[in-house]
């Protein structure tokens, strides 16, 4: 019993991380009004000290003696603590713990369990990195944050349990957290290249795109007896989650799929929620696992053309408190979908508009086949639009030509485009197009200094020959043309025999 009162007793150092004081109990003492320091560079935090042993502290600041119980704990549990239900006994074993091991740490929250929540000192305002604590009578304190004081805080997370002795002391804060991380993959299909996991892609409408979330654990996740984990996955009007998603519980090089029953996915309309009511629940788990989920989504015809794309965001939802019930919430982190598209212009040699045309856009994919992107055809109009493109290459044939008019040959052109792969807001820098022989020049749009994604070109249609037909006025110039030869030939004629003559 002994051993498991060591174990309840110093889990108290582990978070906010400082050296055990010893527990020696000497004679010479000193009392006073003491505080606790503590430095955490992130506001926001309430921290409360609670004492679990109260006495008389040596002048050194290291020896507590007359040790008694402390107000800080429920005095009608402390057998939880220790058998014998003694302050001296539970001293005594505080002073044989062994600072950061397995066994402190699963004691944190037994004594958690006993805390007497009236007699809190609170600290005070966050002052330049530091909280602190005043007012307080010698002993050893608990400290902790307040209860309730971080749930749904963005990126935080509340701190282990503290022990210290009290003298005037200053600690460090480690808040323990999870982060999350969201990539993409770009696949070109002309080349056939993929990328590694990345922040940005450009894709066709149309096109399936690979997604993947990372999640990771807290180094105290032993510490906690549940775990909630949620993954929150919010997508743009331009992307359709295709509801394949395949959750991995990650470790080194080593990835298992996790069964789906051990979490529960709900789509919405703009999105989904991958959900791990209790992650304690898979054994294998522990604190160096990472969560892994992959899955696919549509490019969609609302997508957004341009450098504005087509973001997806993921936040996590977890356990943060693992003295209590609590959750909190990582910072968003999005990737982004881009997409293009290609606006031919149709005119003739005098670059007037000219209507009447059909035009078919192809992409070449990697092996050598064609796929057909779009067929547009417009009697009237003469501005033919091919949204939602990826880079590549492509090849545009003129599949009606205007009445009147020669058909062009087709325009096999490549499409380039520069974002960045790895940013916390990835942005489109650069777009073109190239076309074969230089037959056509392209020119980028852009919107108030940003590329709106359009790709520009004039195709211009020549005027075919004029042939004569085989009557009417046709028929009239050939009959004028064959009188002219035949009196061609008999002036020829005479003027020979006048010679002869």
């Amino acid at each position: 019993m002994k051993k498991f009162t060591k174990v309840l007793a110093f889990a108290l150092a582990m978070v906010l991380t400082l050296a055990m004081t010893s527990m020696v109990f000497a004679d010479t003492t000193t009392n006073g009004n003491y505080s606790i320091t503590i430095k955490n560079d992130a506001e926001g935090h309430t921290y409360e000290a609670y004492q679990i042993l109260a006495g008389d502290l040596s002048q050194d600041g290291t020896t507590l003696s007359n040790v008694k119980w402390g107000n800080g704990v429920d005095q009608t549990k402390v057998k939880t603590l220790i058998n014998s239900g003694s302050a001296d006994d539970f001293a005594k074993a505080l002073g044989e713990i062994t600072s950061k091991s397995a066994e402190a740490d699963a004691a944190a929250a037994k004594i958690g369990k006993i805390l007497n929540a009236s007699n809190a000192y609170k600290s005070g305002d966050y002052n330049k990195g530091t909280y602190t604590i005043s007012g307080l009578p010698s002993g050893y304190y608990l400290v902790k944050d307040m209860d309730g004081s971080l749930d749904q805080k963005d990126g935080d997370a509340y701190t282990l349990y503290i022990m210290e002795v009290v003298g005037n002391v200053t600690v460090n804060a480690k808040s323990d957290t999870v982060t999350v991380e969201k990539k993409i993959k770009d696949v070109n299909d002309t080349t056939g290249e993929t990328s590694d996991w990345q922040d940005s892609a450009d894709y066709d409408i149309g096109d399936s795109i690979p997604f993947q979330l990372t999640g990771t654990l807290p180094s105290n996740y032993a510490n906690f007896d549940t775990y909630y984990y949620a993954f929150h996955d919010t997508e743009s009007n331009g992307l359709t989650f295709n509801n394949d998603a395949v959750v991995y519980a990650v470790e080194g090089k080593t990835e298992t799929v996790i069964d789906a029953s051990s979490y529960t996915v709900t789509t919405r309309n703009d999105g989904f929620d991958i959900v791990f009511a209790d992650l304690k629940k898979i054994t294998s788990v522990n604190k160096n696992t990472k969560i892994v989920v992959r899955y696919t989504s549509t490019l969609n015809e609302n997508a957004v053309i341009g450098a504005l794309g087509n973001p997806n965001e993921v936040y996590l939802e977890y356990s943060n408190n693992p003295n209590n019930d609590g959750h909190g919430k990582t910072n968003k982190d999005v990737v982004i979908a881009f997409t293009y598209k290609v606006v031919v212009n149709k005119v003739d040699q005098d670059n007037e508009p000219l209507a009447g045309a059909e035009f078919t856009l192809k992409k070449i994919l990697a092996d050598g086949t064609e796929k057909v992107i779009d067929v547009i055809t417009t009697e009237e109009g003469t501005v033919f639009t091919f949204n939602g493109l990826d880079d590549g290459q492509y090849v545009l044939s003129e599949t009606v030509t205007p009445d009147g008019f020669n058909t062009i040959d087709d325009i096999t052109f490549t499409v380039t485009a520069d974002h960045e792969i790895l940013s916390d807001d990835p942005q489109l820098t650069d777009l073109a197009a190239v076309a074969d022989g230089g037959v056509v020049e392209f020119t980028v749009t852009k919107t108030d200094g940003m590329i709106d994604g359009g790709l520009v070109t004039d195709i211009v249609n020549q005027k075919g020959s004029i042939l004569p037909s085989t009557g009417g006025a046709g028929r009239v110039a050939i009959y004028l043309i064959g009188a002219i030869l035949v009196l061609g030939v008999g002036v020829v004629a005479v003027s020979k025999l006048r010679a002869r003559q």
